[in-house]
């Protein structure tokens, strides 16, 4: 037997405990605060995206963000896919119907309209280039139909590429552990300045907090190119391939650093390709001075900068 001190603190009694750490709890309620002034500002941009035919909605369901106050809203790619129109929702349950202006399958991207003009609450682009890993960052949208839902979380990766559903690779995406589901697919995901930074796309199915947003920085080209053309404009030589070893011999007798090339299977006719001599069974190495290394390579190399320009 032995006496308890009753001044003593116990775990067991709560009217004995600790002194609240006041320091952490300042900085907790500070993180509330920012995430919840981040939400106010950028929540009413956040549409739910429903495709729709002659009017009427037509079973698609996603998230959407509207980026500039005359009705230019972002969703991705695959939530509009094969509908020329949408009816949008917003976070005041006001109806807006849009129509589509271009989309990028590349990059999983699209680029609507609202089609009554009106001012409109908006969601600026921020750099995607100025995100650390690390960072804190915001999604919204409206997963399995819990409309205009957020979560929070983190920058996870930077520069991760994700294979887009027509098979092309999308270069520069943001890997964040900020919970996403169906239905976020459109949805901005936001740092604590209030700008958008990446619109989120796509999770690892079976993985937790393994998700993907596309970065603002591609986003605005997209949109650009969207804008001017209704598409996004890629070079092109009009060749078929598939990523192959290259040959020991060969780059050993030609100075090559590649272990990989893209091996030639077909040429188009009147093409690029075709103009420049190239034919099957010949290995592609290097494109306008740069290594290519697969079919990813050479693809990705194919972007709107060459254009109309000449390759060797």
């Amino acid at each position: 037997m032995f006496d308890i001190d009753p001044n003593f603190p116990s775990d067991q009694n709560p009217d004995n405990d600790r002194p609240a750490d006041t320091g952490a709890i300042a900085l907790l309620d500070a993180l509330s605060s920012g995430i919840a002034a981040v939400v106010d500002r950028v929540g009413p941009a956040v549409v739910r995206v429903e495709t729709a035919r002659n009017g009427r909605p037509s079973g698609g369901i996603g998230s959407g963000v509207i980026i500039s106050p005359d009705g230019l809203v972002l969703t991705n790619s695959h939530v509009i896919h094969g509908h020329r129109e949408a009816r949008l929702t917003d976070s005041e349950g006001r109806i807006l119907e849009a129509r589509l202006i271009g989309e990028d399958r590349d990059t999983d991207l699209a680029l609507l309209r609202v089609t009554a003009a009106r001012q409109l609450p908006s969601a600026p682009l921020g750099d995607s280039k100025l995100l650390r890993r690390g960072q804190l960052v915001v999604a919204i949208g409206n997963p399995l139909g819990f409309e205009f839902t957020v979560t929070s979380g983190v920058v996870s990766a930077l520069g991760r590429s994700l294979r887009a559903q027509n098979g092309r690779l999308i270069d520069d995406v943001v890997q964040t552990d900020a919970a996403l589901n169906p239905g976020n697919s459109g949805g901005p995901l936001v740092s604590t300045r209030g700008e958008v930074v990446g619109i989120n796309t796509a999770v690892i199915a079976g993985a937790q907090g393994i998700c993907f947003a596309v970065a603002s920085n591609t986003a605005k080209f997209v949109l650009g190119e969207l804008i001017r053309h209704g598409r996004v404009r890629r070079a092109y030589i009009g060749v078929s391939g598939q990523t192959v070893p290259v040959p020991r011999r060969h780059a050993h007798e030609f100075g090559l650093p590649n272990r990989l090339g893209v091996l030639v299977t077909g040429i188009e006719k009147d093409s690029p390709a075709a103009a420049a001599g190239l034919v099957t069974q010949d290995i592609v190495v290097k494109l306008g001075g740069e290594t290519v290394t697969g079919v990813d390579d050479l693809v990705r190399l194919l972007d709107g900068s060459r254009v109309d320009r000449r390759s060797t």
